[in-house]
């Protein structure tokens, strides 16, 4: 982007982004059916301790990197080198592949609300074959240039936030007059349990205040810098935090924790509210599946390329095949868009196959999501402590306090990271071995796949440099 476009994005903009990029209702329903009521405070605790945190790193990143538009390639490879740097980049890539997996149930749920006024129960399997349509379809649209979905996700995005206030409204309404909660709202149970299995789910938690990131690129576009950046991602922060815990708090006023689904759990709560004021449940299921699935399949057709252009097109050229990195006339990599899709393909099976319900098949994808979204996140912490100590003296118009203050907040949201993605890898009540395999295995040999195609490339490269280097020395021949 050329400096005469820098400063054209109002606070407004940016608020509305983030709150698009981090805020998502599926979320509330998803950590209600693990933590029950308890999942509010903790909401506002991960607010606290790592979204606000996560965004002053990241806004010290890109002040630090005014000239560069590629963004976590170039924030990684000062401090920590460019393998580390592909090796982040191609993370943020791989993560989201089992997001796709967790969340194309949804759509094919929010797709039957639409049509049918409720949830028609396919298998597992079956729901892995519409799946793979569904992906195929969005992987196509999204090559040939997806920049008209933006205003319908951002429309949408607002539709959802209505249905939010609306449920929210419904609910303080209903406790306003003599309704008993399905779930009764005490303290006790708004009391996290501090054992392995909450410290898993914390993942969960961190992964819903996630997108800070995608907010955090627009920082040199913001009007006022980084003031009114810093600004508004708090007001954002808080009110996201704040939107999180309520509706936690408030999910089980019609309808009990044990009685939510992972696929519907939305529109079920929406239907058990319709109950209680005597509107029709159908009319009502289908309204919210019609918002909830243009929502959803809209944002998937647009993150579908998205993490393939930030790994794809940021790469030094040369790491994988000219055709795989060679962009269409709308800035897409068509052919990694279709090997991600690929992918997904053989996830889709092997998760197919390994559960017993749609149920099981989506609460293994989205663990799996949750523990392997922390990745990425990390990687930018470690290479941030790094560049705190080695690099501080960087130029650059925002940090976030002292070298030692930045050291040391960095240092405490890794260790809690590290924890809570260790006992997400192995929750309470699985077979350890299984859990190893799909949790730590699968993601271990990519990495390394990954780390041994990058080492290959810059040998070669160096290969290459000596070689002409020992050419350029030779001496001349009459």
């Amino acid at each position: 982007m050329s400096d005469s476009l820098r400063g054209t994005i109002g606070k407004f903009a940016l608020l509305s982004m983030t709150f698009a990029a981090v805020f998502n209702v599926r979320n509330i329903v998803n950590n209600n059916i693990e933590l029950g009521l308890s999942s509010a405070p903790i909401f506002l605790l991960a607010t606290a301790v790592y979204f606000i945190p996560f965004v002053f790193i990241i806004a010290e990143f890109v002040s630090a990197n005014k000239n560069s538009e590629s963004g976590m390639y170039d924030w990684l490879k000062k401090p920590l080198g460019s393998k580390a740097a592909y090796l982040g980049s191609f993370l943020y890539w791989f993560v989201n592949l089992f997001w796709f997996v967790s969340l194309l149930p949804n759509v094919i749920a929010y797709a039957s609300y639409a049509m049918l006024g409720y949830e028609y129960a396919f298998s597992p399997m079956v729901t892995s074959v519409i799946s793979m349509v569904l992906f195929a379809f969005a992987t196509h649209i999204s090559t040939k240039g997806a920049s008209w979905l933006g205003k319908i996700s951002e429309i949408v995005a607002y539709g959802v936030f209505a249905l939010f206030g609306i449920y929210v409204f419904g609910a303080l309404l209903a406790l306003g007059g003599d309704h008993t909660p399905a779930q009764p709202i005490t303290l006790e149970a708004m009391t996290p349990t501090v054992n392995w299995a909450t410290l898993g789910i914390m993942c969960w938690i961190f992964q819903a205040a996630g997108g800070a990131e995608t907010a955090a690129a627009y920082l040199n576009d913001v009007k006022g810098g980084h003031k009114s950046f810093i600004k508004v991602i708090i007001i954002a922060g808080l009110l996201i935090g704040g939107m999180y815990a309520l509706g936690s708090l408030l999910v089980n006023v019609f309808v009990a924790r044990d009685a939510l689904t992972y696929s519907g759990g939305m529109v079920e709560i929406f239907t058990g509210m319709a109950q209680y004021f005597g509107i029709s449940e159908s009319l009502v299921g289908r309204f919210v599946g019609i918002v909830l699935f243009i929502a959803m399949f809209g944002s998937m057709m647009m993150w579908t390329a998205a993490p393939v252009k930030i790994h794809f097109s940021e790469i030094p050229k040369g790491v994988y095949g000219e055709k795989t990195t060679e962009l269409n006339e709308h800035g897409v990599p068509v052919r990694a868009a279709w090997w991600q899709f690929a992918f997904v393909f053989v996830m889709l099976i092997i998760n197919g196959f390994g559960s017993e319900s749609v149920q099981d098949m989506m609460s293994q994808a989205i663990n799996l999501t949750a523990g392997t979204a922390m990745l990425p996140p990390i990687f930018i912490m470690v290479a941030y402590f790094v560049f705190r100590w080695k690099h501080d003296d960087t130029p650059r118009d925002f940090r976030m306090g002292s070298q030692k203050f930045g050291m040391g907040m960095v240092s405490v949201l890794i260790g809690i990271f590290i924890v809570s993605m260790t006992a997400s890898a192995f929750p309470t009540g699985v077979d350890l071995v299984r859990a190893f395999f799909i949790n730590v295995f699968m993601t271990a040999v990519f990495s390394g796949l990954a780390w041994w195609w990058i080492s290959r490339f810059e040998a070669k490269q160096a290969k290459k440099a000596a070689e002409l280097k020992a050419e350029a020395l030779k001496p001349a021949h009459a």
